[in-house]
């Protein structure tokens, strides 16, 4: 299991980046001036200097996509309810979120940007569990289907 999560860790780190990456290339097309904004403009007066935000991004990126990767362990926990399950893996990952996005600018740096962003981000892990809920529901309803099917054709 060890090797397991560890496996999940370096693959999620290297997600993390190109997400990162790929959020940097689409804000940049987004602003459409030529330019590439490879980081939020405050990062570079808080590093002093566009390259050190660079790297600092990148480490936190590699860090952030391996805690969200290790964190998939916890939907192989068979022996934890759904609710458990849930419980677990968002405390891991908006435990993990919150300092990032503070770090990373993702937010303003006030109360209400806090709120804001867990906010956001709440909704946005309730949307993905729901589909991901309905999706394992509808696989779980075919796989009974077809034993029951089975069952049926062996009287």
């Amino acid at each position: 299991m060890k090797q397991n999560v560890w496996n999940r860790c370096v693959l999620g780190a290297f997600l993390g980046l190109g997400i990162t990456t790929g959020i940097a290339i689409a804000i940049s097309l987004i602003i459409g001036d030529g330019t590439y904004y490879a980081v939020m403009p405050q990062l570079v007066q808080d590093f002093g200097s566009e390259l050190n935000a660079v790297l600092v991004q990148t480490m936190v990126s590699l860090m952030y996509g391996a805690i969200w990767g290790g964190a998939s362990f916890v939907w192989e926990m068979e022996n934890w309810s759904i609710t458990r399950q849930t419980v677990t893996h968002l405390l891991i990952v908006s435990l993990s979120t919150l300092p990032v996005a503070y770090l990373m600018r993702w937010m303003d740096r006030n109360v209400l940007g806090i709120l804001g962003y867990f906010g956001i981000f709440l909704m946005i892990y309730g949307v993905v569990w729901i589909f991901l809920y309905l999706g394992t529901k509808r696989r779980v309803e075919k796989l009974n289907q077809g034993v029951q099917q089975r069952w049926n054709s062996a009287e």
